[in-house]
């Protein structure tokens, strides 16, 4: 629990909401609650000091004895009903009727009898005014209600005045009865809602600790982890991120391992490569320097084999440096509108010399006069260059090479073995040599840059095994 430090927070800044919620509506159900009450208390006896007014307003009923059989039971039934102290008062403001208590007595009373404040009250009431009044009588220690209304005889003249005073203890009870109810709801509703809130701040948060403990997971290397969180809300969205991260981490991974493998072999590719012909030219010069070869004849040929070994090497760091600048994307080639046919028949022209040494035919066909795309004409020329060259070596002595220009590709076609089924995905791969005879003094680099080559031309270069035998490179032009 203690490690879920956003659940607990969630639930006390929760908890700390809703008590000042409770608080603000406590305080405000009791001062409306109490003003309630006391409206209607004071309405209760509004309504005794009319009857009262009323009763009286009749000569008949002011003659009568105000014993039992006259309006004096009806003030001793305000005063037990109603807990509600009683004064009657003529228009000269002399006391004529007082009901305290239990009983009541009549005569004459000094107005020192009369609540606090009343000679105010009973000078508005006097004036036809039915007036109100709050204190706090010290006699009773609490507050009281005093209610005063005019006594008017047959004809509307005001004759007297009805004072009713009541403490406001009822009221106060009632209002205390309805705040310990709202206190113990309260506390209630805040007791269950607490466990409510831990309990879905629980739930809010064991998503985000799923997502912590899946980020740790991704920063130690373990790109196969995921959220697996499905909310319609921010925190999935957030998970589906993280998730998209892992899979490009991972994919990221792993063509950071493929290419570290390519560096490493190509490294030690390069190193092979390098090392023999470097070998052959050393140890061909310390037996000339240490005069082991006299001989003219041995000389020269030894003169011979370094020089070819150095060419070996001039070709390789020349197919190395064009590799390199045809896989930097910020190398430039200088594209313009070319025609294929042309390129073709130039390369053709070239690679005639070699193929007469094994007296193989080169037959080149034009489905269309023009074919033109957008290139380089030097690259799009070594690549075509690469390709037939390659088609010679394969190919035996006497053998055809056929070569067929259409809108849509160009395909070269041999006559030789075909490229084994094990070799064939990875003959574009750089220093990848297949074995034999045939391809000794071949650096691995060449298909390699035709494939470069093709890729920064839009070319799709491919290499399939014709069913009639001989291997056939296809070359997809870009449509326009």
């Amino acid at each position: 629990m203690r490690k879920n430090k956003i659940a607990i927070k969630l639930s006390v800044y929760f908890a700390i909401a809703l008590l000042t919620f409770s608080i603000i509506i406590g305080s405000m159900f009791f001062y409306l609650f109490r003003n309630y009450t006391i409206e209607i208390h004071k309405n209760e006896l509004l309504k005794y000091a009319m009857s009262l007014s009323n009763i009286l307003s009749t000569e008949e009923n002011r003659n009568l004895s105000r014993g039992m059989g006259g309006y004096g039971a009806y003030l001793r039934f305000i005063v037990d009903v109603a807990d509600t102290d009683v004064w009657i008062l003529d228009k000269n403001m002399e006391l004529t009727t007082a009901g305290k208590g239990p009983g009541m007595m009549s005569g004459k009373y000094n107005l020192s009898a009369l609540p606090p404040n009343a000679e105010e009250l009973i000078m508005q009431v006097l004036q036809g005014e039915t007036a109100f009044s709050e204190g706090f009588s010290e006699t009773l220690a609490q507050p009281t209600l005093t209610v005063g209304t005019p006594i008017k005889n047959e004809s509307g003249e005001i004759i007297g005045a009805v004072l009713l005073h009541s403490p406001i203890e009822g009221t106060k009870s009632a209002v205390n009865k309805g705040l310990s109810i709202l206190i113990t709801s309260m506390l209630l509703a805040l007791a269950i809602t607490s466990v409510l809130s831990l309990f879905f701040s629980y739930s809010f948060t064991k998503p985000l600790n799923k997502m912590k403990e899946v980020a740790l997971q991704l920063s130690a290397g373990d790109y196969a982890a995921k959220c697996n969180i499905n909310q319609n809300d921010e925190i999935g969205e957030l998970a589906n991120t993280i998730d998209s991260l892992a899979v490009r981490l991972d994919e990221a991974s792993k063509e950071s391992s493929k290419l570290e493998k390519l560096r490493r072999e190509f490294v030690a590719n390069i190193s092979h490569e390098l090392r023999t012909p470097i070998t052959v030219i050393r140890g061909s010069l310390e037996a000339l320097h240490d005069k082991v070869v006299t001989d003219p004849d041995k000389v020269e040929e030894y003169q011979i084999q370094m020089i070819n070994e150095a060419k070996f090497l001039e070709r390789l760091v020349s197919d190395l440096l064009d590799l390199s600048k045809l896989q930097n994307a910020e190398f430039a080639i200088d594209k313009s509108t070319i025609s294929i046919n042309d390129v073709i028949s130039d390369v053709t022209r070239s690679a005639t010399q070699l193929a007469n040494k094994k007296n193989i035919e080169i037959k080149t066909k034009f489905e269309d006069d023009t074919i033109n795309i957008q290139g380089d004409y030097g690259r799009l020329r070594q690549m075509f260059l690469i390709l037939i060259d390659n088609a010679i070596k394969f190919s035996p002595n006497n053998s055809t090479i056929e070569i067929l220009a259409t809108k849509n590709e160009v395909s070269i076609r041999d006559n030789g073995p075909g490229i084994d089924d094990a070799d064939l995905p990875y003959i574009f791969d750089r220093f990848f040599k297949t074995h034999g005879q045939e391809n000794k003094s071949g650096t691995g680099l060449g298909l390699a840059i035709a494939k470069q080559i093709a890729e920064r031309h839009n070319i799709m270069l491919t290499a399939e095994n014709n069913p009639d035998g001989g291997a056939k490179f296809i070359c997809k032009l870009p449509r326009d």
